[in-house]
């Protein structure tokens, strides 16, 4: 590419916290540059949003539909390439949908959509469209991460037995969705958030992570949901017994009552020759547990392409030693987007390593996840079949 791509925001405006983070995100490299936005449903904050991105005021629209319409309209040179969507839950799904019918590639917050219905036909308008659609699974984007992977893909570890993986939260230990938090709002409101709470905001990134690293499937679940705070109406806690299409065994644990945690995201995953231990509150740093050597520490580090996978090195951006933390991550997952759209565009290929990001697949079985613990979780039966429609 010889230019930016230019990307619009649904969602996202001044008084949202995601929106800010994705727009850190996508600056980082520079190859993205936001040119239109439909950024929150109170128009004064939408105006005042765009002023404060610099867009034109012909290009702040008040509502997705007025701006993905007039948008589509625009000569080549000038339209958006792609739009990013961040509003909450419910909202994914029509602004994605018109989004790709209209022609424009989309990048959309998980889960993907508000109930696996709406995911399944989002991919059939992917497939009909030939568009590019990225899931922001912000967790796969850490280069160590992506080293387990490669790692366990080379079958370094041997074949994997067990797979440990928990996301412990505290921000809701109170019912500060009465207290004025709005993020806590809609996140614990059916009607926004759809039928899972904790599970469906965080149960689902532990599960892509552990799908992720192994390369492996969930298969069957059993579930135990959780209310912790009186008057809340979604599950605040989750543990969850998991089976692996190789015969692997899983735990998996998601809490938002877990008082006095912050994303205290770990996985560790188990095989006949050792074991891989890696937590976001120390990202740059892999644990290799050998099960007749002493533990070795793998860093990040760009400067490391003798000793860690070219997929980690892509996604490494300073020399070893420097610090790379979740917004590098996210910054990952869209550059390896723009790469990859910049060369569809091109009609060239992308490098492999930029091709690495999650997508609609990602997103149907997130949703399938939420549904199948859900079931679970009301099953009077151990083992319930996790069977998504792909």
């Amino acid at each position: 590419m010889k230019r930016k791509l230019r990307m619009g925001m649904i969602g996202g405006g001044k008084d949202a916290f995601i929106g800010a983070i994705h727009r850190l995100a996508f600056n980082m490299d520079g190859l993205v540059e936001i040119v239109c936005g439909a950024l929150s449903i109170n128009p004064a904050i939408a105006k005042e949003s765009g002023e404060a991105l610099f867009l034109s005021p012909e290009r702040t629209y008040l509502n997705y539909e007025e701006m993905l319409a007039k948008e589509s309209q625009l000569p080549a040179d000038m339209r958006m390439d792609f739009v990013t969507i961040v509003t909450p839950n419910f909202a994914h799904f029509a602004p994605a949908k018109m989004a790709l019918q209209k022609g424009f590639n989309v990048v959309i917050e998980k889960p993907i959509t508000f109930n696996l219905a709406e995911a399944i036909e989002l991919k059939e308008i992917v497939e009909q469209t030939g568009l590019l659609l990225c899931l922001t699974h912000t967790y796969s984007g850490y280069p160590m991460v992506k080293q387990a992977k490669a790692m366990i893909n080379d079958e370094v570890l041997g074949k994997i037995r067990k797979i440990w993986v928990e996301y412990p939260q505290g921000w809701l230990s109170k019912l500060s969705e009465r207290e004025g938090n709005a993020q806590a709002a809609w996140r614990t409101d059916p009607s926004k958030s759809g039928k899972a709470g904790c599970i469906g905001d965080i149960g689902t990134h532990a599960a892509h992570l552990a799908e992720y690293i192994t390369g492996l499937k969930i298969t069957y679940l059993c579930a135990d949901l959780n209310v912790m705070v009186p008057g809340r109406a979604l599950d605040d806690d989750g543990n969850v017994l998991l089976k692996f299409n190789n015969g692997a065994a899983g735990v998996l644990m998601a809490s938002q009552v877990a008082a006095g945690e912050e994303n205290a995201l770990k996985i560790r995953v188990y095989g006949e020759k050792g074991g891989l231990e890696w937590a976001q509150h120390e990202p740059n740093t892999l644990l290799v547990k050998w099960l007749d050597a002493p533990t070795q520490i793998l860093r990040a580090g760009g400067n490391y392409g003798d000793r860690l996978s070219s997929y980690a090195v892509a996604n490494c951006r300073t020399p070893g030693g420097h610090p790379e933390g979740y917004l590098e991550a996210f910054a990952n997952i869209y550059r390896n987007f723009a790469v990859t759209l910049g060369a569809k565009i091109d009609g060239t290929t992308a490098p492999k390593e930029a091709a690495d990001f999650p997508g609609v697949e990602d997103g149907i079985r997130g949703m399938a996840f939420i549904d199948t613990v859900v079931a679970s979780g009301q099953s009077e039966v151990k083992w319930t079949e996790f069977t998504p429609i792909t």
